[in-house]
């Protein structure tokens, strides 16, 4: 199988140009070929004019830029990076994705989100996650995932499957996992730092996600050489408090601020924002956005929709309105009955007329 994440993106701009411009150059044949034949009954198609209205001159132009743009964002999509399933994982990896979740009660509680409807903090902080988790080359990446709640508790180790990582905040209570109590932040973070002490230097970047609602001292880590970057991702309202277990909760900014200075990382309050391009970029594991061919995909896409719709379009359109107004009205009107014989010519008259014929 042949990668195809490798094909670089002019290549594939080239080749679907050039099958496109092909296939422009048949349409354009194709559509002189039927100009002809449609001449040759164009008062029986338009009328005693012979002409379609005035717009229906621009239907082969479109046809053939709609086909054009169709196949162009098909062989760009076809030759388009293949989804993550699809990727063989090497057997020795050289990078890590290294997530310490909370999954304290108080993550179940549905404050988060741009919109006016909110969802859980679990929920919406996998939202902000997945942002990294695209960004993942998973043929070199590994991750691990730590859950904390009054402990900690490795859920996920060295896997290459990020939907399976999506489902641990798909709203999964596994605070049950957990006796019950305040939430341990500080074992939380220094377990999964433990994780990647035998990791190579530099290789792995540690996501903390947390609303921050836990005791107040978080302690000092020791951080192993494995770790490159570090970004602490707060979820929660962190103005207006929601109770739950006989306590307000609320994300608190301060303590996850301290906490993503001690790991000599970046804060991101993030309850209603995605993580910024500027922050993703300067991770050293993920893949830059300009190597992606990400723009390149919404090209093909916009192409094919534009493309398909045009050639899909034309055709009803010049049967609804293709014919000049005049003919339109002409046709709709009712034809005139032909008056009979019997109204102007008389019986005998006729009979006269037929004896002197023979």
């Amino acid at each position: 199988m042949v990668d195809q994440s490798q094909v670089p993106t002019d290549t594939i701009v080239l080749y679907a140009s050039l099958a496109a411009a092909g296939v422009l150059l048949l349409v354009i044949v194709a559509e002189y070929l039927h100009a002809r034949r449609v001449a040759r009954v164009a008062r029986l198609a338009f009328g005693r004019s012979g002409r379609p209205a005035w717009w229906a001159y621009a239907a082969p132009p479109v046809r053939c830029a709609g086909l054009a743009l169709s196949v162009w964002g098909a062989v760009a999509l076809s030759m388009h990076e293949p989804a993550a399933g699809e990727v063989t994982p090497e057997p020795e990896a050289s990078k890590h994705l290294l997530i310490a979740l909370d999954v304290s009660p108080s993550m179940i509680i549905e404050d988060a989100g741009p919109d006016a409807k909110k969802i859980s903090r679990s929920i919406w902080a996998g939202e902000v996650v997945q942002g990294i988790l695209d960004r993942l080359d998973m043929a070199t990446t590994r991750i691990s995932v730590v859950a904390f709640y009054t402990d900690a508790l490795p859920v996920l180790t060295d896997t290459t499957d990020r939907e399976v990582v999506s489902n641990l905040f798909n709203g999964l209570r596994l605070y049950v996992a957990f006796e019950g109590g305040p939430t341990d932040l500080a074992t939380g973070v220094g377990e999964a730092l433990e994780v990647a002490m035998p990791w190579p230097r530099d290789s792995a970047t540690l996501v903390v996600v947390s609303d921050g609602d836990a005791q107040s001292n978080v302690g000092s880590f020791r951080m192993p050489p494995a770790i490159a970057d570090s970004i602490v991702i707060g979820v929660g309202d962190p103005f207006l408090p929601t109770q739950i277990s006989g306590h307000s909760s609320k994300q608190d900014t301060l303590a996850l601020r301290q906490l993503a200075a001690q790991l000599d990382g970046h804060y991101h309050q993030g309850n209603t924002h995605h993580l910024p391009s500027k922050v993703l970029d300067r991770l050293r594991m993920t893949i830059p956005e300009s190597d992606l061919p990400l723009r390149l995909r919404d090209l093909g896409l916009l192409a094919l929709g534009i493309g398909a719709a045009m050639v899909g379009l034309i055709g009803p359109t010049l049967l609804l309105a293709g014919l000049r107004r005049d003919e339109a009205r002409a046709r709709r009107q009712p034809a005139r009955v032909a008056p009979r014989v019997s109204e102007h010519v008389s019986l005998p008259r006729t009979r006269q007329a037929i004896g002197d014929i023979a």
